[in-house]
């Protein structure tokens, strides 16, 4: 009997020790920058997908959101999470809502398979919560944007869309970075 309230007198100290500890610890964490909170937020969307791409420019407290979506939802929810975060004055919501088309959805869905298919040497762009390697299309116009580790990865890239059938023009404007 008296083992059993050791235990719990030792148990409840450790659980009060860790209440205050941990939070001290997180509040030892630098605060991010805006930027990085509006990344955090627009990257975190339900919705938001390869065949989305959304990008911002801050000015100041003024954020100004840019890209193209598939869904109108996704431009109206990209503003709002922006709008919410302590430190932005006003958003400008340039996103673009690509047109509904059942032809730019069966490219969309081509091109995926074409870069991120198990034999690509692309395919490890594609593992991961956010792909790398975004693809828009816009009335058989597809536009590649993201990052890439090699200027032969954006090049593959560039080659593998081009040879969807359907697909118009393939511009290319992933970027090479680490």
């Amino acid at each position: 009997m008296y083992l059993n309230k050791t235990i719990m007198v030792a148990a409840l100290a450790l659980l009060v020790a860790l209440a205050v500890v941990v939070p001290g610890a997180m509040a030892d964490k630098k605060p991010r920058s805006l930027g990085d909170q509006v990344r955090r937020e627009l990257i975190m969307l339900p919705y938001y997908s390869v065949f989305d791409w959304l990008g911002y420019e801050l000015k100041g407290n003024q954020v100004t959101l840019e890209g193209q979506v598939t869904r109108p939802s996704l431009r109206s929810d990209a503003e709002a999470v922006v709008k919410d975060l302590e430190g932005v004055g006003s958003v400008v919501n340039n996103i673009e809502v690509l047109p509904n088309s059942p032809n730019d959805d069966r490219i969309r869905r081509a091109v995926y398979r074409t870069l991120y298919a198990e034999n690509s040497p692309l395919f490890r762009y594609g593992v991961g919560a956010v792909d790398s390697i975004h693809i828009i299309v816009k009335n058989g116009n597809v536009t590649l944007v993201g990052t890439v580790n090699t200027e032969m990865d954006k090049n593959i890239a560039g080659i593998r869309a081009n040879g969807v059938t359907g697909v118009f023009s393939v511009t290319n404007n992933l970027t090479v970075g680490s």
